[in-house]
């Protein structure tokens, strides 16, 4: 679990309802119902607009990483890779056949796969890089859908605004309901920047994140995974992954 990210939305809801509450609007201040629709609404109808469907679902599919990335361990996934070229060094690669149906990760286990099939270095590394182009691609479009919506969402706001700010000059002959109309006016404004800066594109910019690490890791993996393939030293393999991993 990422605690900085559920810390994050806390402190944001905090900032937003104690800053109305500290300024004297309330919290009733925060709702509208028009507002909600002009620019929660708005905003996922030009990211629909935007997005292939396939990517808009795996967006949803990998939103869950904000709080809870895929366990990624560096340190662990060079011990298991030093504990394969233990095994193969001693029992051959066809010894690392019951490591491939353990394995859990569908990353490693092609890769690990490729191996035990007796595959070239080089063609393992193809297989392998193209593997990780695509995911990495497919991801990194998904986080963007994020992105995306925290840049449409401010400019819903101000058309929110804008609408509103209209209603209030239709009811400039009646002055009960200018005060009313102005606040309603600004309360799109604030959702739209609210959520941009809050929400959306930091969500964005921490799912990136964690792709990278995924992609470092996976990168990491490749070289163990031909390092074996070369026949290379434990000892030397373990020192070269170790050089990935940054405490």
């Amino acid at each position: 679990m990422d605690i900085l990210s559920i810390v994050g939305v806390v402190l944001a809801f905090v900032a937003m309802i104690g800053g109305s509450i500290l300024k004297g609007s309330g919290v009733k201040a925060l709702l509208g119902a028009a507002a909600f629709v002009i620019v929660v609404v708005g905003t996922l109808a030009a990211s629909l607009l935007q997005t292939p469907l396939t990517t808009f679902k795996r967006a949803m599919k990998i939103v869950g990483w904000v709080f809870k990335p895929p366990s990624m361990n560096a340190d662990a996934t060079i011990g298991k890779i030093v504990e394969w070229s233990n095994v193969a060094r001693k029992q051959g690669l066809l010894g690392l056949e019951s490591a491939v149906e353990a394995e859990r990760d569908d990353f490693m286990k092609k890769g690990l796969q490729a191996l035990v099939d007796g595959g070239e270095p080089d063609a393992i590394r193809n297989l392998l890089e193209i593997e990780l182009e695509v995911r990495e691609h497919a991801d990194t479009a998904a986080a963007k859908v994020f992105e995306g919506m925290g840049i449409y969402s401010p400019t819903l706001g101000i058309i929110g605004a804008v609408m509103g700010l209209m209603a209030v000059m239709q009811n400039l002959a009646d002055p009960s309901k200018l005060g009313h109309g102005i606040a309603a006016a600004f309360i799109a404004t604030l959702y739209g920047i609210g959520m941009a800066n809050l929400f959306l594109l930091p969500m964005a910019s921490k799912l990136k994140s964690v792709i990278h690490t995924q992609t470092q890791v996976r990168q990491m993996c490749i070289e163990g995974i031909i390092s074996i393939a070369q026949g290379e030293n434990p000892r030397n393999i373990e020192a070269k992954l170790k050089s990935y991993v940054h405490h």
